[in-house]
């Protein structure tokens, strides 16, 4: 899974923010020795409201108070050369700059209260993330993974798509998923069928009895969940890939196909008889057909949830995916999963209007007979 590679304020822009106390210590030193030497009719003493402001644009409450006071004493010490502290004009100066800065001082302590509110519920969403989501291991026997996760809710690391990886014996088996709508009940429903599906792991079943546990795992949890989430179903793709063999096996249950790229073209691994989404009946095993398709070494094949293919620009043009690959020629999986991440949220302007899961495989040359 892509993480960020740094974090706000590393390397040279944060050295610099070091030296931005000396600002508004300097203004208030300017002011006051401006204003000392100004006729006792110009009053620069106000201007002084700007040496604490600018301080709680940058730094805590304790700072901010603290150039705070220094302020109003620099207002006490103008008043007092300036025909002393009991002229109305000066006590009306000093109450204003010291309330102005209490207020600066509480509105930064507020505000530094919801940030670090605001990091611990991060911290337990990226937890959460950890636990419903594991990262994809990069390599599982001789198949090398990438894969990457974009949340559409603000603030948040996941949401209604979902992946999983488990190894079988001679190959591995991989999911990715959509669950219908956002928020909580979609994020419980993503839970609940990787989780299935890792407990189902053990068994080594076949696929198509796999995916009929993971059908009858999402109509059991819609059956019993609350009244406005009963129309609730996952488009899923799920597939092995044998270590030894150069075919993928595939069941699409309503989910945009698979692209395989190699040899200088892209082909769309379309089901010739795609199941219906899984929850909206209490599947068989009969219900599902496996379908083969060759993936050969060298080749990439990509995984991804139709938050890709919808994405849309500030026109409404959707992503124009094939087009994009087709002028990247990717052939490292986390190369084109970490490119293709970037464009899309550049394409998008920064924020995504569904949430978007993406894995990238690729196997290398057979090794040679001895």
């Amino acid at each position: 899974m892509r993480v960020p590679r740094g974090l706000p304020g590393n390397g040279r822009p944060w050295r610099l923010r070091h030296g931005l106390p000396a600002v508004p210590l300097a203004l208030i030193v300017a002011i006051t020795l401006l204003d000392v030497n100004m006729p006792t009719t110009i009053h620069l003493g106000p201007f002084l409201v700007v040496a604490p402001a600018l301080t709680a644009s940058f730094a805590g409450a304790g700072l901010t108070g603290a150039v705070g006071f220094l302020a109003v004493a620099a207002q006490v010490l103008i008043g007092h050369l300036h025909g002393g502290l009991t002229t109305p004009n000066h006590e009306a100066q000093i109450a204003g700059l010291f309330v102005i800065s209490v207020l600066l001082t509480l509105y930064r302590y507020a505000r530094d209260r919801h940030q670090r509110q605001l990091s611990r519920v991060r911290s337990v969403a990226v937890a959460a993330q950890q636990v419903l989501l594991w990262p994809l291991p990069r390599r599982i026997g001789r198949l090398r993974i990438e894969s990457a996760y974009i949340s559409a809710e603000a603030e948040a690391e996941i949401g209604g798509d979902l992946y999983g990886a488990v190894p079988l014996p001679g190959g591995t088996r991989l999911v990715i998923g959509d669950v219908r709508g956002k928020g909580l009940a979609a994020i419980g429903e993503a839970a609940a069928l990787v989780g299935a599906f890792r407990s189902s792991a053990y068994q080594h079943l076949p696929l198509t009895a796999a995916v009929a546990h993971l059908g009858n795992s999402v109509h059991w949890n819609t059956a019993n969940a609350p009244e406005e989430d009963l129309e609730s179903f996952v488009t899923a793709l799920v597939l092995d890939v044998h270590d030894d063999d150069p075919t993928v096996e595939i069941v699409n249950c309503g989910h945009p196909p698979p692209l395989l790229l190699g040899g200088g073209r892209i082909r769309s691994l379309e089901a010739a008889e795609p199941a219906v989404p899984l929850g909206l009946t209490a599947p068989v095993e009969s219900d599902y057909k496996v379908e083969s398709f060759t993936f050969a070494p060298g080749e990439v094949l990509l995984l991804y949830t139709d938050g890709v293919i919808e994405t849309r620009d500030r026109a409404g043009t959707f992503y124009p995916l094939t087009d994009r690959l087709a002028a990247w020629h990717e052939t490292d999986p986390a190369a084109l999963v970490r490119r293709l991440h970037d464009d899309l949220l550049r394409y998008a302007g920064g924020r995504l209007n569904d949430d978007v899961a993406m894995i990238a495989l690729s196997r290398p040359p057979w090794p040679s007979p001895p």
